[in-house]
């Protein structure tokens, strides 16, 4: 291994580190209050501390993330398949997809809390529901990227429309599709936490917001690390996923990092 491939390799940790010692040398240099910036030293404290707590409202809000990004994996792979196959469905659904995806996510968990009650259901919705609009457009993105003239080659050769999307539309759909994944996944984390902090008694969303009227201001942030950590895990799940399934649509470079 190259020492530019090592270096590669350390930097994400070489400059985390950095990023925590410049942290805590600001805030001991200016005197930052607890209550407004706690340093690192502090957090890891924190995250000493209520390991407990932290350990089990993590698993819960990665339990909701993942029950609902699997869904928004499913649907927005249908979904998307049905916008990309007919030009009249694109130009049907795709106007309400955006219309309901500006809508912010915050706004929806009172009706969700409404039709289903405060906990777990509405948390998985809301994951849902933030991240499955990424894989639609991505699927159906790739569906529009076949070129006219080789549909019309095709069909001219006796191919179906039912033929076109098996062959060509789907395998050129795959790097666009895993590379959504990486997108929805942390976007589901974050519709998780919104659900969390208004309608849930578990999870990293609501051990905050409990922390938050406490003043711990200490284990909100160590809340955020935990959050971070799960987040970078997935992410990480995702790209390797990707790697693995769309290696053949990746630059050699890419593909070895």
């Amino acid at each position: 291994m190259t020492r530019t491939a090592v270096l590669i390799r350390l930097s994400p940790w070489l400059f985390t580190v950095a990023l925590l010692a410049v942290w805590e040398g600001a805030v001991r240099f200016f005197k930052i209050p607890m209550f407004f910036l706690p340093p690192p030293t502090a957090v890891a404290q924190a995250f000493i501390e209520y390991s407990g707590p932290l350990a089990r409202n993590s698993w819960v809000t990665l339990e909701t993330t993942l029950i609902g990004f699997a869904l928004a994996v499913g649907f927005g792979l249908l979904l998307g398949l049905l916008v990309g196959w007919s030009r009249a469905i694109y130009a049907g659904l795709y106007p309400l997809m955006i219309g309901f995806n500006a809508i912010p996510k915050v706004a929806v968990v009172p009706i969700l809390v409404l039709w289903f009650g405060i906990g777990f259901i509405p948390a998985v919705l809301t994951a849902f529901l933030i991240s499955f609009f990424p894989i639609v457009v991505n699927v159906a993105t790739g569906l529009a990227t076949i070129e006219p003239e080789l549909e019309d080659v095709l069909k001219a050769l006796g191919a179906s429309k039912f033929d076109i999307m098996q062959k060509v539309g789907i395998p050129r759909t795959l790097p666009y599709f895993f590379g959504s994944l990486k997108v929805a996944i942390t976007l589901a984390f974050v519709g998780s936490v919104i659900s969390e902090s208004v309608a849930s008694n578990n999870g990293i969303g609501n051990l905050m917001l409990q922390a938050q009227a406490q003043f711990q201001v200490p284990l909100i942030f160590a809340g955020l690390v935990a959050l971070a950590i799960e987040g970078i895990a997935m992410y990480a799940a995702m790209a390797m996923l990707e790697r693995r399934m769309t290696g053949w649509a990746q630059r050699s470079g890419f593909a070895q990092s």
